[in-house]
């Protein structure tokens, strides 16, 4: 693959990355979904097409079951917010970007040097401890959002 191809990927993921946040912290406030929650569909969907068609195929990898059940999720994400089911939203939306977030952590490790040191085989113990804690920290955004009862899909 291209380097320009694979910046492209990096690029759209990242913009998935952070609509998402903006979408998750969207989800705190009174109000309802702007146009925002359609660009972090898009581009993470985007994300998952460009990582299958962008990257060379050597059979089935944690990253393409990982890129199957993220395209399922979001599925369900914009079933979600078409059909105005706000928890199903709220919750499918904080799965899809918990899926960018955790393989920006994988990829971080990986490609920066710093962290790289800390992990050099890229399964180390620090990579699971980092996903763990951001899959926690999550999971306080979802269980708050869908308490708050703010965000509404009306």
């Amino acid at each position: 693959m291209s380097a320009a191809l694979t910046i492209l990927h990096v690029i759209i993921s990242l913009i998935g990355i952070v609509t998402g946040f903006i979408v998750i912290f969207g989800f705190l406030k009174p109000g309802q979904p702007g146009r925002m929650n359609m660009t972090f569909l898009a581009f993470t969907v985007l994300t998952d097409i460009t990582g299958y068609i962008f990257f060379p195929y050597h059979g089935i990898t944690p990253a393409i079951k990982l890129g199957a059940i993220s395209l399922m999720v979001l599925i369900v994400a914009v079933i979600a917010l078409r059909r105005k089911r706000t928890m199903t939203y709220i919750v499918a939306a904080v799965v899809a970007e918990f899926l960018n977030v955790f393989v920006l952590i994988v990829q971080s490790f990986l490609k920066i040097p710093a962290l790289h040191k800390l992990a050099p085989h890229g399964n180390d113990p620090i990579v699971g401890i980092t996903q763990l804690v951001v899959l926690i920290g999550f999971i306080v955004l979802a269980v708050v959002a869908i308490r708050k009862k703010a965000y509404r899909l009306a």
